[in-house]
């Protein structure tokens, strides 16, 4: 089956994702310093958003458009065509309101032109085709040569604080040769169509539409960043990012079947199998609980002794601030799964908008009293209020298109399980000191824990997993 291969390949890409940084990161905030992270992460933070209106919600948009129409040669590479005449535009376009901020914005002005490096790699993304027409294989295999490179060179040219500029260099580049490997394959892929044929701005509506739910989803991811820079400072910044950034490394894992599904949950709704759509939404729904809750809590279970061990005797007030926003992996998950995998599939964009929106006023709403009253505890909190806002406004957009009981019979489940795993671990956590060993021990402590308790427990998941194992055909 398709979508047990490309979540195979999505998921192992997230699990090396996860463990490049794991390398780099204790190296590179021993090297760099909190400051000299809070630099790159407040400077990426402010580039963020001109990436951001370069895109203009095409990631979504030329992904789902790609899934309606890949079955029709011409129909694909006519889409494709319009589509990235319209994101070329756009970057274009941002890149000249970025060169007018930088010229009146007079702080940090190198590493913000480093940073830009991001920004012309937005023109050259073109991973919303392969997404599409579902290959997954080839744009899991070229992030994870890219990323290997950018590991080595780090550690090759990475050496003192005052390499911040080399540190960003690296990863900009990283992201924009990753994005031109794509490019000699269009030439297999598509089949040639006349200029005069092309109509792009019809495009250019639906993207938009698309793109308010990704201002407002950048709102609470960088805004956060962006505030505590200014209130605080640039470290509190690095303190915010380095938390987010092992969350969203252990998130990855959970949300990787959003990327498998939402091309495939297209392609079955433009197809008129509703009761396929609904069913996929079930199953992968109780995918992601089933591994959601234990990776929330059991991150939260090690984060006080982990985070200053990881990154450094500097860094302790991460280790706090995780445990507070470990629990986003869950409801991220959630709104995930709901989002990507049925509202947008369904063209249901203006629910989907709506959800964002949501989170992001509720985001700006908190971030001003809680940063101020708990500084960088504060802005996670707010982090943490805004996914759950998201995600309950979709459950109950949700609430008479589909069955409460079929999305949520196992869900006590997990959370019994995740719970005494939780108690266990944090324990043995509090009792020992932390190193690498103590580390590897209570993950492993902790998913035996969780594994038992789900045997016994017996969700409908083991009855499905049991089904896929023996059918070897699906793989």
């Amino acid at each position: 089956m398709r979508v047990v291969r490309n979540y195979l390949y999505n998921a192992g890409y997230q699990v090396l994702a996860i463990i490049l940084p794991l390398i780099t990161a204790p190296y590179i905030s021993r090297i760099l310093g909190a400051h000299g992270v809070g630099i790159n992460a407040y400077t990426n933070s402010l580039i963020t958003y001109f990436t951001l209106l370069a895109s203009v919600g095409i990631g979504y948009y030329g992904n789902r458009q790609i899934a309606y129409v890949r079955e029709n040669a011409q129909k694909l590479a006519q889409t494709f065509w319009e589509i990235q005449i319209v994101k070329t535009v756009t970057t274009i376009l941002a890149t000249v309101i970025f060169a007018i901020f930088v010229y009146f914005y007079d702080k940090y002005t190198i590493y913000l032109w480093l940073q830009a490096l991001n920004l012309l790699a937005v023109a050259f993304d073109v991973s919303w085709l392969y997404m599409g027409v579902e290959d997954f294989k080839r744009t899991v295999m070229r992030n994870t040569i890219v990323k290997i490179i950018s590991v080595i060179a780090i550690f090759v040219f990475v050496k003192d604080v005052n390499d911040i500029g080399v540190y960003i260099v690296i990863l900009g580049l990283g992201n924009l040769l990753g994005n031109m490997i794509l490019w000699p394959h269009l030439s297999k892929m598509l089949t040639k169509v006349k200029f005069s044929q092309l109509k792009p701005w019809q495009h250019l509506g639906p993207s938009v539409a698309l793109f308010i739910p990704q201002i407002a989803t950048q709102v609470y991811l960088q805004l956060n960043k962006t505030m505590l820079g200014v209130m605080i400072g640039t470290t509190a910044s690095g303190f915010y990012q380095s938390s987010d950034n092992l969350v969203k490394m252990v998130l990855a894992i959970v949300t990787a079947t959003g990327t498998v599904m939402l091309p495939h949950v297209s392609n079955a709704f433009a197809g008129g199998n509703h009761e396929k759509v609904n069913k996929l939404l079930y199953t992968s729904f109780d995918f992601v609980s089933a591994i959601a809750f234990p990776m929330s809590f059991g991150l939260a279970a090690i984060s006080l002794k982990f985070a200053p061990v990881f990154y450094g005797k500097g860094f302790t007030p991460v280790g706090t601030a995780m445990m507070i926003e470990a629990i986003v992996i869950l409801f991220i998950g959630w709104s995930n799964v709901i989002g990507l995998q049925y509202l947008l599939p369904t063209n249901k964009d203006r629910a989907f908008s709506t959800s964002v929106i949501i989170g992001a006023v509720v985001n700006i709403i908190l971030n001003v009293p809680m940063i101020y009253l708990w500084g960088l505890n504060g802005a996670m909190l707010a982090t943490v209020l805004s996914e759950l806002a998201v995600t309950g406004y979709q459950l109950y957009v949700i609430r008479k298109l589909v069955s409460y009981r079929k999305l949520f019979t196992n869900t006590w489940k997990y959370l019994v399980a995740s719970f005494v795993m939780f108690g266990i671990v944090f324990f043995v956590d509090q009792s020992f000191g932390m190193n690498l060993l103590n580390i590897v021990i209570e993950i492993f402590l902790g998913g035996i824990v969780y594994l038992i308790i789900i045997f016994l427990l017996k969700p409908s998941i083991l009855r499905k997993l049991d089904i896929l194992w023996k059918d070897k055909t699906l793989m």
